[in-house]
């Protein structure tokens, strides 16, 4: 099959490898700066300001105290979801065209940048000012926003969008996420439980994280009856499941909370790039 979108399938699968390469890197990087900014890290979340913002770390809050050791837990998950991720992608994938993947690429990529909180304990073991926090912050905003718009454009790619326009729709989200990440005022000396530098829109952030998320699940459900494929509900009903379980790992400040997060984002995950192989396999 010949792809028609603007990616090939040799240089998509040639981004799908830079992203493993890279989140490797991230993640011996990450373990690097872990032998200093472990013993801190308990401290780290006990000056936290506030709770992590969202509806299911205010539902684990009522029950459960912040945990010291969950935002490590959940940069742990979240960098081998991103790695394992991608090398299974690319295992399934590497001789199928499917225009909606290299957007399922991205979100599963953008996880890896979650390694970016390390950096709040690890200013107080190096004595770092507070420029290096707002900079991993800011990364770290930029790759949670474009890894959603990527979900989003996953989703409207297969309600009809012309996969031809693949490079205009990344430049796109490239430029969203910037957007946000760049204009979003930060507090380099207030964070989170889970590590995040606070900010005065957070209550925004959660709106546009919601809206882009189920957005993008429901236009898979709009593909199955434009396309006339019915496994395309299955596919949204996995990036509905993506998208929460990814919620909940990210904003993990308790024991409860990483591994159900992380189930459900590899189980929504599973679902939608199982469906999308079963779509475009036979074609």
């Amino acid at each position: 099959m010949t792809y028609n979108g603007d990616m090939t399938i040799s240089s998509r699968n040639n981004v799908i490898r830079a992203g493993i390469v890279i989140a490797a890197g991230l993640s011996v990087l990450t373990v690097l700066a872990a032998s200093r900014a472990l013993s801190w890290m308990p401290e780290a979340v006990s000056r936290a300001a506030a709770r992590t913002p969202g509806l299911f770390p205010a539902l684990a809050a009522r029950f459960f105290p912040p945990a010291p050791w969950a935002p490590a837990v959940s940069m742990a998950a979240s960098l081998l979801f991103a790695m394992g991720g991608l090398i299974l992608i690319l295992y399934y994938f590497e001789k199928t065209a499917a225009s909606e993947l290299i957007f399922v690429v991205f979100f599963v990529f953008s996880l890896a940048l979650e390694s970016a909180r390390i950096m709040i304990p690890l200013m107080r073991a190096w004595n770092l000012p507070g420029v290096f926090g707002v900079m991993a912050a800011r990364a770290l905003l930029f790759a949670r926003s474009a890894g959603l718009f990527s979900l989003f454009a996953a989703g409207i790619c297969a309600a009809g969008l012309d996969a031809r326009r693949q490079a205009n729709i990344i430049l796109v989200i490239v430029l969203a996420g910037l957007v946000i990440a760049l204009n979003m005022p930060l507090d380099s000396l207030s964070w989170d439980t889970s590590l995040c530098l606070q900010s005065g829109y957070n209550s925004m952030i959660l709106i546009i994280e919601i809206s882009a998320g189920v957005t993008g699940a429901l236009s898979f459900v709009v593909s199955a009856h434009s396309r006339g494929s019915r496994e395309f509900v299955t596919a949204g009903a996995g990036a509905f499941l993506a998208f929460v379980g990814r919620s909940i790992l990210l904003r993990s400040d308790t024991w409860v909370t990483p591994l159900p997060g992380l189930l459900l984002l590899a189980a929504g995950a599973w679902l939608l790039c199982g469906q999308l192989h079963r779509v475009y396999l036979w074609l």
